[in-house]
């Protein structure tokens, strides 16, 4: 099972997608995967049209008091299902805080789905914190979604500085341009000569297309409603992009 986070500080990059986007594809493979929406706004829930809420909410689920299977629920979509978001969240940090082994847990709750899916993502909301910590030591790896602008640059370069002082520098982080707009010459150029402190960056690019934004209204992922769109083409193009990083192969479920 490889655990994949959607992670960045800022708000409003491209992570739900991300996330929505790269699970579909990974089960329209035959994959077995998980999406689980960390995110108390309950975006990535509300795509796959399931109510953000869990039952006993996250204290009870963090604590163990009830079983994480017992709160996944099963999408539109064969071979995807979903542990959807829960208000409560909001207070995930709290909840952690007073767990054994508090930056650990995520891990130790997810530990009992390896035999069930070869795909897990966390979606993930826009902060550093005990629950950004917890993500960190779960995840193989975190799929960063970068807007190629100076503040979003700089997001990235405060992510890397955060993993070296919790001594997580060996974390495979995977950075890749989302939202661009090659219409805009900041991002042509930034697109064009990426930085060179912007590692392990991924090849695709997701463009600023009008084909994401309707994921919001077709409450869907974007290849079951636009498959032949361009932006749809670019996240197959992403998520091969992501499994030659994860195992050194193009298709197929991980070994």
């Amino acid at each position: 099972m490889k655990v994949l986070a959607t992670y960045n500080i800022k708000g409003g990059v491209g992570k739900t997608a991300t996330a929505v986007n790269l699970a579909y594809l990974a089960a329209r493979e035959g994959a077995p995967t998980l999406v689980w929406d960390l995110d108390p706004q309950g975006a990535a829930s509300f795509y796959f049209r399931v109510k953000p809420r869990i039952k006993g909410g996250g204290e009870r689920l963090v604590a163990g008091k009830r079983e994480l299977e017992d709160s996944i629920r099963g999408t539109d979509y064969e071979d995807l299902d979903l542990l959807p978001a829960d208000f409560s969240y909001r207070n995930m940090d709290l909840f952690l805080e007073q767990a054994k082994k508090p930056t650990h847990r995520l891990h130790h709750l997810l530990e009992p789905l390896a035999g069930e899916y070869d795909y897990v993502f966390l979606d993930c909301p826009p902060s550093i914190s005990l629950v950004s910590e917890n993500v960190f030591y779960a995840a193989d790896a975190v799929l960063v979604p970068t807007i190629p602008t100076p503040l979003s640059l700089r997001t990235f370069r405060q992510i890397r500085k955060f993993l070296a002082e919790q001594d997580l520098a060996a974390l495979k982080v995977l950075p890749f341009f989302a939202m661009a707009d090659r219409r805009k010459q900041l991002h042509r150029a930034i697109l064009d000569n990426p930085p060179d402190y912007l590692t392990g960056l991924l090849r695709t690019a997701i463009p600023y297309t009008s084909e994401v934004e309707r994921m919001g209204v077709f409450r869907a992922p974007l290849g079951s409603f636009a498959g032949r769109s361009w932006a749809a083409q670019c996240y197959e193009n992403l998520w091969a992009d992501v499994k030659q990083q994860l195992h050194g192969a193009v298709s197929g479920p991980p070994a």
